[in-house]
């Protein structure tokens, strides 16, 4: 597929991060209008990155570090792609799940959401919605963040969680929500056709999602802190669900 042109009054969305980059080269080249790497970068990442330019024709400039940073900020790791569209392309990993879905509500740190993402594509979960009100949207941050998982993780933004909720029940899925006084998931049939759903750093779960849920799963706190950070108690649950899947 031909890249469009660039246009010189076409605003560019950008990603940064050696991960971030590799895949988006890898993913959706087609929508790359060039790469940016660092004059002081060099070694095995900065050699795979222009193999892969090189491989998809796709313009690579070698900038100073004060250029790079103006275009990518701080935290670029001396690696950024400039995209003609930063949402990424259909696709995944083949190692999905579409029994596992995942539901997030009111994730507004980027970083919280991007750890999200990463954990999401690690355990293989086969689509995330993301209520779009009240969440942070895909930025570069997320997707650096993410290592590059935004790329490959089935990802969707609606509008009413209730109604989603309601026709996934419809389908034969199970709802379950995260609270902290919940039951431990190792505790929950986690196997079959299920829907995790998680609530953000401030307010957790709606009420309405809540009163969806056919039960509630919480990780138990053994020591003085009350609660773990949102993308750690993500990973916890996740990945209990996926030992009960391999198991069983």
């Amino acid at each position: 597929m031909d890249r469009p042109e660039r246009s010189a009054a076409q605003p560019l969305l950008v990603v940064y991060g050696f991960h971030s980059v590799r895949e988006a080269l890898r993913h959706r080249p087609q929508q790359i209008a060039r790469i940016l790497v660092s004059a002081s970068r060099t070694g095995a990442r900065k050699q795979e990155i222009m193999e892969l330019c090189q491989g998809h024709r796709i313009e690579l400039q070698v900038v100073e570090e004060p250029v790079l940073r103006a275009r990518a900020g701080n935290a670029h790791n001396g690696f950024a792609a400039e995209l003609n569209d930063l949402q990424p392309v259909s696709g995944g990993t083949s190692e999905r799940d579409p029994n596992l879905i995942v539901l997030l509500e009111d994730v507004q740190d980027p970083r919280n959401l991007g750890a999200v993402l990463r954990v999401c594509e690690g355990v293989g979960v086969g689509r995330l919605l993301i209520r779009d009100r009240g969440s942070a949207p895909i930025t570069a941050t997320v997707a650096k963040t993410s290592a590059g998982a935004s790329e490959w993780l089935d990802s969707e933004r609606i509008g009413n969680s209730a109604n989603e909720l309601e026709r996934l029940k419809e389908a034969g899925f199970w709802v379950y929500g995260t609270v902290v006084e919940g039951e431990p998931p190792w505790a929950v049939d986690l196997s079959g056709p299920v829907v995790l759903c998680f609530g953000g750093e401030e307010r957790g779960l709606r009420t309405r999602t809540r009163s969806l849920c056919d039960r509630m799963i919480g990780l138990p706190m053994r020591g003085r802190v009350g609660s773990l950070n949102l993308s750690t108690a993500v990973a916890a649950v996740l990945y209990e669900a996926l030992r009960q899947r391999t198991t069983r």
